[in-house]
């Protein structure tokens, strides 16, 4: 090998090691992104009926599900992701089946923005809803969030 072979390749090499270690330098503060902290504990079936359900009675005008929201909706209603690890499916059915929901959990809304009653519904599409409400769970690095949001919509307050 020629001595401007040796040069050039001497040149590439420190090139090499300067360029890794400028990258590490600069990726060495940044997090590791954690993925999205929201996930459902249920099955595809009734994943598919809740829903069937949550479409069909227009829970998404006021309630976002799976960070949706309807851009044109202004409602302050609690977001569905992670409901489940503030209540358990009983507590969920008995507010879905109470013919006031807000002497379970009262709100600060205006009476037109708060939540109705589901009590109309049939008892097994009660159970459906509330099944899958219990089933939507969020990772314990984003829990503190959830109930913060939660207690934000309902107090109003941070």
């Amino acid at each position: 090998m020629k001595l401007g072979e040796k040069g050039i390749l001497a040149l590439i090499g420190i090139s090499i090691v300067t360029l890794s270690v400028i990258n590490y330098e600069r990726n060495k503060d940044q997090k590791v992104d954690p993925g999205i902290p929201f996930f459902s504990t249920s099955t595809e079936e009734l994943s598919r009926q809740a829903t069937d359900l949550i479409r069909r009675e227009n829970c998404r005008d006021c309630h976002s599900l799976w960070t949706i929201r309807d851009p044109l909706q202004s409602v302050p209603a609690p977001m569905l992701d992670g409901i489940g690890i503030l209540h358990d499916e009983d507590w969920f059915f008995r507010y879905l089946s109470a013919e006031n929901p807000q002497a379970i959990l009262p709100s600060r809304l205006k009476p037109q923005y708060r939540m109705p009653s589901y009590a109309r519904l049939p008892e097994q599409e009660r159970h459906t809803l509330a099944q899958y409400m219990a089933s939507l769970k969020v990772k314990e690095w984003y829990r503190d969030r959830v109930v913060k949001a939660e207690h934000s919509v309902l107090t109003g307050k941070d």
